[in-house]
């Protein structure tokens, strides 16, 4: 990692260290608003920003985002979440406590087109992207002189379906050695397996060059084209052992005419694709996502 990134990460942990955020869901009822904010009041915090949303306020689900800082977080962390345990029993609550300091490792998985981990390089190497980026993991070798010039190791390791599980313990390896917390697949053409996908639940995002539900799977654009579509986006998922059908994070769109071809339209869907994966990526880091069933709650 280059000094100036490692400056700017070393900073924000700083800034950051009694910075926390709680993340809630439940069946709908009366009272945990101020249950939770109250417990927080109670253990000396400040409420910086809290966002919510029930599907239905009788009898439907409730989601909320709070965001607070307290007095010398790393030394209570630990009380704080034993004493929430009597609140989270009273409303049956999952709920999950994230330190802003503890910045989150990635693993960015690429092939041969290298348009989305650029993209995620740039907003890293410019202090938007406030994650530590570890590793690069790819079956070509196109991106190594730009990925290792940024002191980002990459690792090329040749796949295809025939050797899909033998890859895929390669990549638990260096997973496991780098203590990676999310995988980003930017455009990784290797579907991976049941296995692998099970063991990274909610892990995984990956950024589909379609607007889903429509075009799902190869050369959506050719197929774009033919149908004669006037719009074409991206769509950003967590991946599921269904294929492209994952909880659905972030999508975009723009519009095409008959003048665009396939070509035409690839090149303006590949632009889409960047901001789509970049902005999904950034919402995770910031735990602004929770999600249910199939879908996503995105604060």
């Amino acid at each position: 990692m280059k000094s100036y990134i490692k400056e700017k990460l070393d900073s924000f942990q700083s800034e950051n260290k009694n910075r926390a955020r709680l993340l809630i869901n439940c069946a709908d009822q009366p009272g945990i608003v101020a249950a939770v904010s109250k417990f927080l009041f109670d253990h000396g915090a400040n409420i910086i920003e809290s966002n919510q949303y029930s599907t239905d306020p009788h009898g439907g689900e409730f989601f909320i985002r709070i965001e607070f800082e307290i007095p010398n977080l790393k030394e209570k962390a630990k009380e704080l979440e034993s004493d929430f345990t009597a609140i989270k029993e009273q409303f049956a609550l999952e709920a999950t406590f994230k330190y802003v300091s503890e910045v989150k490792k990635i693993a960015v998985f690429v092939s041969k087109e290298p348009h989305c981990l650029l993209e995620l390089l740039w907003e890293w190497q410019s202090g938007d992207l406030m994650a530590d980026i570890s590793l690069v993991i790819s079956n070509h070798e196109t991106s190594r002189e730009m990925v290792e010039s940024l002191g980002i190791p990459y690792y090329y390791i040749p796949a295809n379906k025939e050797i899909r599980r033998e890859v895929e313990e390669k990549q638990k390896e260096l997973i496991e050695k780098y203590q990676v917390d999310v995988l980003i697949l930017a455009r990784y053409m290797q579907i991976l397996t049941p296995d692998f996908v099970k063991t990274y639940q909610h892990q995984i995002i990956n950024i589909h060059h379609s607007f889903l539900p429509a075009f799902i799977g190869a050369k959506p654009y050719e197929r774009a084209y033919n149908r004669g579509v006037k719009l074409i986006g991206a769509t950003s998922h967590y991946v599921t052992n269904d294929l492209d059908e994952g909880p659905i994070i972030e999508q975009d769109i723009s519009r095409v005419d008959h003048r665009d071809n396939a070509e035409a339209m690839k090149k303006i869907g590949q632009s889409i694709e960047r901001s789509v994966l970049a902005r999904a990526v950034k919402w995770h880091l910031e735990d602004r996502i929770i999600v249910y069933g199939n879908k996503t709650i995105v604060f």
